[in-house]
């Protein structure tokens, strides 16, 4: 009896090895996000490598498991079957290595962090560098973007954005108080133009914009005795974000429309000056978001973990 449940296990092992722990891993990606670029983000390689694994795990399997067209990647029946059936395991046996690394001294791991610029500059620039400081075995690959993304489906494990552009469906969590949105110039701008003193005034001057993801430009949005307005601006020179415009404005361009908490160093300083402060309005702070049919990784509960300590915008 013993010697058959010996030999019943190494017959398993054997099979473990024949499987390939690592193509099923690439397959899974694969599985998941049905796009060789974005299953080599979660990977952490190239497309092609993807490619080439599955190619080498189709072959030793003598099954096709992918479709690949020009337009699209579907999985066949063999590969629906194939990922219904170790799917879970996979999961599971995620889950007990990020449990392992919670009992670590040290968590290390890396995470992919997608996050709007300007909570880059606020927030995550004093918080990730705690937490190199902290944690070094942690690896972080940050993407700062004002176009929002799919973070799930483009391979990251969390992302950071205004309060009110996070999905619905995602877990947040705040990591700022909320955020007060100001008008500002050079002074050597204002002593040319003028200081606007109402909002319909910015129509005379030089507004300096933002273009969006959808490539419209930022309505600059203000709060009167009627309550919360917009006013469309016809923008002298338009940016992809706030640091370029802020750039442009410091050198006298034109009025920019921004968080006060990224216009204040340059306020105490005199090179920039608020306007229309009557007129300013307050709007969600930063939340970090991650799905919460994933495991949290170790490195970003330790993130969110500083982030709740340090507070850089309280």
């Amino acid at each position: 009896m013993v010697d058959a449940t010996l030999n019943l296990l190494q017959h398993a092992a054997m099979l473990v090895t024949r499987t390939n722990l690592t193509d099923l891993a690439y397959f899974l990606a694969i599985a998941r996000h049905l796009n060789f670029r974005r299953a080599g983000l979660e990977l952490g390689v190239s497309a092609s490598a993807v490619s080439h694994a599955l190619k080498n795990f189709e072959a030793r399997a003598g099954v096709r498991l992918i479709n690949r067209t020009n337009r699209s990647v579907t999985l066949t029946s063999a590969g629906k079957t194939l990922e219904q059936s170790v799917s879970g395991s996979f999961a599971d046996i995620g889950s007990a290595l990020e449990n392992l690394d919670q009992l670590r001294a040290n968590p290390g791991g890396k995470i992919r962090i997608n996050a709007v610029v300007d909570a880059v500059t606020l927030v995550l620039g004093p918080v990730l560098a705690e937490l190199a400081r902290r944690h070094p075995g942690i690896e972080v690959d940050l993407v700062s973007s004002n176009r929002i993304v799919d973070v799930v489906g483009e391979g990251f494990d969390a992302g950071v954005r205004y309060g009110g552009t996070v999905p619905e469906d995602m877990i947040a969590q705040r990591l700022s108080a909320d955020l007060r949105w100001v008008v500002a110039a050079s002074p050597g701008y204002l002593d040319e133009r003028g200081t606007p003193t109402h909002p319909d005034e910015l129509k005379h001057h030089r507004c300096l914009g933002v273009r969006l993801g959808d490539d419209s430009i930022y309505r600059w949005e203000f709060e009167g005795p009627d309550g919360d307005f917009d006013v469309p601006i016809k923008s002298a020179m338009t940016a992809d974000d706030s640091r370029s415009t802020l750039a442009m404005a410091l050198n006298g361009a034109g009025l920019t429309f921004g968080l006060e908490a990224l216009f204040a160093e340059h306020v105490a300083d005199g090179r920039l000056r608020l306007v229309l402060t009557d007129w300013a309005t307050m709007g969600p702070g930063f939340y970090l978001y991650y799905s919460g049919r994933r495991q949290v990784p170790a490195g970003l509960r330790a993130m969110l973990t500083i982030a709740a300590q340090l507070k850089p915008l309280g």
